[in-house]
């Protein structure tokens, strides 16, 4: 807020949604304004349906009266539409405002197929999504998108992606909105906000299961290997979208092996879903990438798990640094190679390798949303841009209320 007695219709929003403050009385204790004024903001949401009225509270005072009306963030109001791309698959979804999916598919989208390609084919999912949700066009309120690699979070645009050749660059979100609007006929340009992957997946992660943790991590295993951080809530990014990207750490298992990005050395050549893969296939396996490693474990494969248990300890040994540079309250392993193998072999060097007291009291997890980790984040990115308190005084100007 601007100020006690300073607050503004969107900050009156924010201290509803976050439960902070949620009857007109806990508003004007909160903010210092008086009733009159409280009840002139709040009617400017309720007119643009972004506020409804709950049931009534308990009573506060001991003399009785009538219970406070509690006020409610209306998520009714409008959807969400978010998508998570893979190097060969993509997920999309329509969602609620709140996070809960209303209508999803996954299917094969190559990204080496170039953004123009993938991004059109992403419109015409969005289109028979809200269809199958049973909603419009004009009910979208904004895109979310993750991809696998780095982002500039100012411009939407990815910087020097190991793997995705040709999006360097390339105006996703211009594309993107395009694509939408192609597809569904609504006029006028729908917010698009793009973000990395793994970034994406820790918000959904930390926002829905570990709220009250304030130095969160998931690392990503699948084609490369990426790591989000959540600190104070926040998706911590770096100065331009590079922070995270430990795949490409140089370690010396990895010395004659050349990654994607065209060194040698790097993490993600000897420990990602791919590196297990091209081994198991060197070995006389079918495998030919990450997911394929997915199933091999998912089977009880024996090389495989051998396999991932190495990678794990190779990822370890880098994640005992992070640990004690961050000190987070949860590590969270999510990706193709996220099961026991591969969280035995991280935990062997983790506990081996970082001090006792960066480990006391960190939790090293598995994903618990799974696949969908990165729609929920990519969900709450827009919702959390869209509803923050400045730009809610944007767009009500803009609905001329």
């Amino acid at each position: 807020m601007t100020g006690r007695g300073q607050a503004s219709a969107g900050d009156l929003l924010e201290l509803v949604r976050t439960g902070r403050a949620t009857t007109r009385g806990a508003l004007q204790q909160v903010t210092g304004m008086s009733r009159a004024t409280v009840g002139q903001r709040l009617e400017r949401l309720f007119r643009a349906g972004w506020l409804r009225e709950g049931a009534g509270g308990p009573v506060d005072s001991p003399l009785g009266g009538r219970p406070s009306i509690t006020l409610e963030f209306d998520d009714a109001h409008a959807v969400v539409l978010a998508a998570d791309l893979d190097t060969r698959h993509a997920r999309a979804a329509v969602l609620t405002l709140t996070g809960e999916i209303l209508a999803e598919h996954s299917g094969t989208l190559v990204v080496e197929d170039g953004p123009d390609t993938v991004l059109g084919e992403l419109g015409g999912w969005f289109a028979e999504l809200l269809v199958k949700a049973g909603h419009g066009p004009e009910e979208v309120c904004g895109i979310g998108l993750a991809v696998p690699g780095p982002v500039d979070s100012e411009t939407g645009l990815v910087v020097q992606p190991p793997i995705m050749p040709g999006w360097d660059g390339y105006d996703i979100r211009g594309r993107l909105a395009r694509a939408f609007a192609e597809r569904t006929g609504r006029p006028g340009t729908v917010p698009v906000l793009v973000d990395n992957d793994a970034n994406l997946m820790a918000y959904g992660e930390q926002r829905t299961g570990h709220r009250d943790c304030s130095a969160f991590v998931l690392v990503k295993v699948s084609t490369g290997i990426g790591a989000g951080v959540v600190v104070d809530g926040s998706i911590f990014r770096g100065v331009d979208g590079g922070a995270g990207d430990i795949g490409h750490i140089r370690i010396p298992a990895g010395a004659e092996s050349l990654c994607r990005c065209g060194s040698y050395g790097c993490l993600a050549a000897v420990a990602s879903g791919g590196a297990v893969a091209r081994r198991l296939a060197e070995a006389g396996v079918r495998a030919a990438s990450g997911s394929d490693v997915r199933d091999l474990l998912a089977s009880g494969h024996p090389e495989a798990a051998a396999l991932a248990r190495e990678a794990g300890r190779l990822v370890g040994d880098v994640l005992a640094t992070v640990v004690t540079l961050l000190n987070p309250g949860v590590l969270m392993i999510a990706g193709d190679l996220a099961g026991t193998p591969f969280l035995t072999g991280v935990r062997e060097l983790l506990y081996q390798r970082a001090l006792p007291r960066s480990t006391a009291r960190l939790d090293v997890v598995t994903s618990t949303l799974g696949e969908r980790a990165g729609l929920v984040g990519a969900g709450a990115l827009v919702v959390e841009h869209l509803y923050a308190p400045e730009r809610v005084e944007e767009r009500l100007l803009a609905l001329g209320v």
